[in-house]
């Protein structure tokens, strides 16, 4: 059974409305990106961090997978499927894909602030005084600028073994996640599905390559059914 593994970003699920974060001023809903996703930000505004997180974690309940989310779960009928995303929603899990890993962590889970291996599945508000069971504030399981990205090892590991590769919906833009594709030197082809594709060094150099200049929701159904048919 071939592989494939699929590295997604915002653009896969802005089309259920999941909001992208940052706008053309590089704002996230009206703050600065080092305020409410930072370690920094976290130590001088505790309330102001978890407001934001909370609303985010909200939105989710009011928004449901799209056609491209269920594409892919399509191919594991005839595909060995690992799915790398970008994105902190669970719409991958609720779309029925069985091997996810998130690279930038998840808005439905905290973690201890002394002891990060205490995660905890989280559906409410998270508030100040919301402790571990060691006593220690809970805070977003989220990867914030300036912090390692731990399963970025794991990721790396799972592109290397990919027969083919799928991005969708990323700018390719921001690493480590965008270098990735660098590590895909067994696969066979590299599709990638985005309106405003950017090529960066690792797909400029992949001879490989099949640009989808499609919105998500239209460009990973074309091509999963062409695997399919394969």
């Amino acid at each position: 059974m071939k592989k494939i593994v699929v590295l997604t970003g915002a653009g896969i699920s802005a089309e259920s409305g999941i909001k992208t974060f940052r706008d053309a001023n590089g704002l996230w809903e009206g703050h600065d990106v080092m305020e409410v996703a930072s370690p920094e930000g976290w130590n001088n505004n505790k309330e102001l961090v978890l407001d934001f997180y909370n609303q985010r974690r909200k939105q989710l309940f009011d928004v449901v997978p799209n056609e491209a989310h269920l594409a892919l779960v399509q191919l594991e009928t005839r595909y060995q499927v690992s799915v790398i995303t970008q994105n902190v929603d669970d719409l991958h899990e609720r779309a029925g894909s069985g091997n996810i890993i998130h690279l930038h962590g998840e808005l439905r889970k905290a973690r201890s602030t002394r002891y990060p291996e205490l995660i905890y599945q989280w559906d409410k508000d998270l508030n100040v005084g919301d402790n571990c069971e060691q006593g220690h504030q809970l805070r977003p399981h989220i990867v914030w600028f300036g912090e390692a990205v731990p399963m970025i090892e794991k990721a790396a590991l799972e592109i290397s073994t990919a027969d083919l590769v799928m991005i969708i919906g990323t700018s390719m833009q921001v690493y480590p996640a965008a270098g990735l594709v660098g590590f895909a030197e067994r696969a066979q082809k590299i599709y990638y599905v985005d309106l405003n594709p950017t090529i960066n060094y690792e797909l400029g150099v992949a001879n490989n390559l099949e640009i989808v200049s499609e919105k998500a929701s239209v460009g990973v159904p074309q091509i999963v059914q062409s695997l399919l048919a394969l």
